[in-house]
């Protein structure tokens, strides 16, 4: 998700920040669903996969955006 960032940079926001924390593991949980769900380990209906999918957008989106705001 933040390639192109360095690993400390991240690490240190998650230590710092609560609501990040929260919401990168969030999204690392939504991550390993959706794989899980399209390599067909883990049955899940069309619609609650999309919205899955949504939602980590979503959640990248936001984390993307206080990455962006903590560097600045």
């Amino acid at each position: 998700m933040f390639d192109d960032q360095p690993q400390p940079e991240i690490d240190a926001l998650i230590d710092s920040n609560r609501e990040f924390k929260q919401l990168y593991q969030r999204h690392k949980k939504l991550d390993k669903k959706v794989m899980d769900a399209e390599l067909g380990v883990l049955p899940i209906d069309p619609t609650t996969l999309a919205q899955m999918k949504r939602e980590k957008l979503a959640a990248k989106d936001q984390l993307v955006r206080m990455y962006a705001a903590q560097a600045t």
